[in-house]
């Protein structure tokens, strides 16, 4: 490893999947890292993997929709580090268990509960964390930190017979028009704001998905340069580039990981 993160504190949402190789390959490249998340038992597992290594590592549980958990999970982080140089919004997932689906036949609760647990989560911990960087003094690079949203290929490429899912793809389009405007309102304060989009990624969100014959077919089909699944790594190391000094000059981007889903769409 290069030691891209050294010095650079880093908080991560989510314990598992994307969340889980970001941390470790973050932790690699010299950051240090706190992360928050609901379930504990995940949770934990990353932390005390991570710690064996040696590297700095804090945790906090908490339901990131929740204001009040969000704001003390970056108040911890905060007080464990100093500073935070990073966000990566990873915290997410699928709303079909609440009712998601094709418009005519979606609940309004699972309309609700996946905007909350997609769009809510982003906006309480990012509020959080730019209230301590508008604050931070700017670093040798100018930069006062660094804001990655999780959005989807699916907010852009839907694929309607496998994922009719609105609520979630409407919400992964917020995320996008959410990155967006921050990265114009926050630039002139040293702060960049992106956005990654993943198609099928190897993570506990898609394990349905993945036990499903049609599901894998169409995943080798449209995602060529993996011949399936993306590994989570993948968009792990697109997350280090976008969040690392390396894209000083970049914000207000979202940037398509998926395989080749995007440029085998019909």
């Amino acid at each position: 490893m290069t030691g891209r993160l050294s010095g650079r504190t880093a908080l991560i949402t989510g314990s598992t999947g994307i969340a889980a190789a970001a941390a470790e390959l973050f932790t690699q490249e010299g950051a240090r890292v706190f992360v928050a998340s609901r379930t504990e038992v995940h949770l934990r597992e990353l932390v005390d993997a991570l710690a064996a290594t040696g590297a700095e590592v804090g945790w906090a549980t908490a339901d990131l929709q929740d204001e009040v958990q969000a704001d003390a999970a970056v108040d911890a982080a905060h007080e464990r580090f100093g500073r935070i140089d990073m966000l990566f919004n990873v915290a997410g997932g699928s709303g079909r268990r609440f009712g998601d689906g094709p418009v005519h036949e979606l609940t309004l609760e699972g309309w609700d509960r996946t905007m909350a647990l997609n769009v809510r989560s982003h906006v309480t911990v990012s509020r959080a964390v730019l209230r301590r960087m508008l604050h931070q003094d700017r670093d040798a690079d100018g930069s006062r930190g660094a804001i990655l949203n999780m959005a989807s290929v699916l907010a852009s490429h839907p694929q309607p017979e496998l994922f009719p899912t609105h609520a979630y793809a409407t919400a992964k389009g917020a995320i996008v028009t959410l990155t967006l405007a921050m990265a114009a309102y926050y630039v002139r304060h040293g702060i960049r704001v992106n956005a990654v989009a993943p198609s099928l990624t190897v993570s506990r969100m898609s394990e349905r998905a993945a036990a499903d014959a049609v599901t894998v077919a169409f995943a080798v089909d449209r995602q060529p340069l993996v011949g399936g699944f993306l590994p989570a790594i993948d968009v792990a190391r697109a997350a280090l580039f976008l969040l690392s000094a390396e894209s000083r000059a970049i914000t207000g981007q979202v940037l398509l990981v998926d395989g080749g889903w995007s440029s085998t769409t019909v």
